[in-house]
């Protein structure tokens, strides 16, 4: 507990003011809103100078890095502007009546996706802007119409709180409701948050046992809602035999920038690399210099880290393969360790568990049809990387098994770096995320939080502008099956 630690009273005041804002802010039109999420970002921008210092001090990042995570918030919350000025998102659908259609007399039916009301939202530790107040979930809620509540992550406090007034200032100015933002100190506050009938879905990025039970929570509400949580990955890398005698050190060193970028503080970061035994990647791995230590976000994850790392080195079946003295330091230096595809496959509970930090398991194998079992072997992840030529005759298999398991397949190509765009998805079956149907990031993110409704029979005068006949502001729809606008 901190000294911001949200009382009782505040925390009914806000979950009050936005469950009263939710109407009106649903209300607003797809327009007004991308012009408000606009006003937001622009004001981010102007208040660089400010943020980025706080969010050095209570992170650690580097500026480039944090300044850069900033550009990405801002973009995002533009790009989602530019999805509701198109209005494609909204999925409207018109069917006129048909006294013909071929299952009997069809009546006029129109839907259109609304926004589910208040949203509460857990920031992440590891990307203070990006997956915080105004990062990827606040953003996609904002932009779907629902208010949203922000359970700030301890380890950047004042950056958070500073951040929410900025762009509450902005909400204001733009003419959104009162409420639409609220900032939520403290742990025993966010699970009272999410057990109130007033929240109607809630997002999370984080650890697999704090997901999950906040997960069981939402689920066990007298109301179930619906409970968007980002958990775990080891985003396993696959480097087949040919790849590995074409490009071993263009191999080695994408893989040691990618799993020790950011300090291995990545969801997406390669933990697990499967290479042929007595691979040229293997040398190089064993005799190449890694980067220096590189401070954590907090002591909290350095502690957690260390932990994780030597139950790993620890296991009968892993070895080092480079491991520094102060591996296991406040600020550590990046750690491999190397196991055979065997003891992997025997012992997958405990070696395919995500370490957050900058470390890897690399794993050899004698046969390529090895990979296909280790690829069927794999929980759910966010990613999964083939390292391979053109004609590998175990690609096709193992690409089937991949996409099966994860979110976002890779060809050639390192998973760090999760771009914002229209196809992005970064999601994936159980424990990566609690529902593998959405994405997190990128502009499918905002249909997390809006749900259709269908109305039957209705006059003009009581539709949504998005179903009206006149369809007012020219809204792209599907009118009897074809698309019209």
């Amino acid at each position: 507990m901190t000294d911001q630690t949200t009382t009782p009273e505040e925390l009914e005041a806000l979950l009050a003011r936005a469950a009263e804002a939710a109407p009106g802010w649903a209300a607003h039109s797809p327009a007004d809103r991308a012009d408000t999420l606009t006003a937001v970002a622009d004001a981010l921008d102007e208040r660089a100078d400010e943020l980025l210092p706080l969010a050095k001090e209570e992170s650690r990042l580097p500026d480039g890095r944090l300044a850069g995570e900033l550009k990405r918030t801002t973009f995002q919350l533009r790009l989602f502007a530019e999805l509701l000025r198109d209005g494609a998102y909204l999925d409207a659908r018109v069917d006129h009546a048909d006294a013909d259609w071929p299952m009997g007399a069809r009546p006029d039916i129109r839907r259109v996706l609304v926004p589910l009301g208040p949203v509460l939202n857990f920031a992440a530790g590891n990307f203070p802007f990006a997956f915080s107040v105004a990062g990827g979930d606040s953003a996609a809620a904002l932009a779907a119409g629902c208010p949203v509540l922000v359970k700030v992550h301890p380890g950047h406090p004042r950056l958070s709180a500073r951040t929410g007034a900025v762009v509450a200032e902005a909400l204001r100015a733009a003419g959104a409701p009162d409420g639409v933002l609220g900032l939520i100190h403290g742990v025993d506050q966010g699970v009272t948050a999410l057990r109130d009938p007033r929240v109607k879905a809630a997002s999370f990025t984080g650890s697999i046992p704090g997901g999950r039970a906040l997960f069981d929570i939402a689920c066990s509400r007298p109301e179930p809602i619906p409970f968007y949580g980002e958990l775990g990955s080891v985003n396993p890398t696959f480097v087949t035999r040919a790849a590995d005698a074409a490009r071993a050190e263009e191999i080695t060193e994408g893989f040691v920038g990618s799993f020790t970028l950011g300090a291995g503080q990545f969801c997406t970061k390669p933990g697990v690399l499967a290479v042929p035994e007595g691979s040229a990647v293997l040398e190089r791995l064993r005799s190449t210099t890694l980067p220096g230590p590189a401070p954590m976000l907090t002591s909290r994850f350095a502690e957690s880290y260390a932990r994780r790392l030597g139950e790993l080195s620890g296991h009968d079946a892993v070895g080092p393969l480079t491991v520094g003295e102060d591996a296991y330091a406040d600020s550590p230096a990046p750690a491999l360790l190397t196991a055979s595809i065997e003891d992997v496959l025997a012992n997958g509970d405990e070696l395919l568990a995500e370490c957050f930090g900058p470390a890897a398991l690399v794993v050899t194998y004698a046969e390529e049809s090895q990979l296909v079992a280790l690829a069927g072997a794999l929980d759910g992840q966010l990613t999964a990387t083939i390292v391979g030529e053109d004609d590998d005759a175990v690609a096709p298999e193992l690409v089937r098994l991949l996409a099966d398991r994860a979110g976002r397949v890779l060809w050639n190509q390192w998973p760090t770096g999760v771009s914002v765009t229209y196809a992005q998805q970064h999601g994936g079956p159980y424990p990566a995320t609690t529902a593998p149907t959405t994405t997190s990031v990128g502009t499918a993110a905002i249909s997390r939080f809006l749900r259709p409704v269908a109305y039957q029979g209705f006059p003009e005068h009581l539709l949504p502008d998005a179903l009206k006949e006149a369809n007012p502001e020219s809204l792209p729809r599907l009118v009897d099956g074809k698309p019209a606008v």
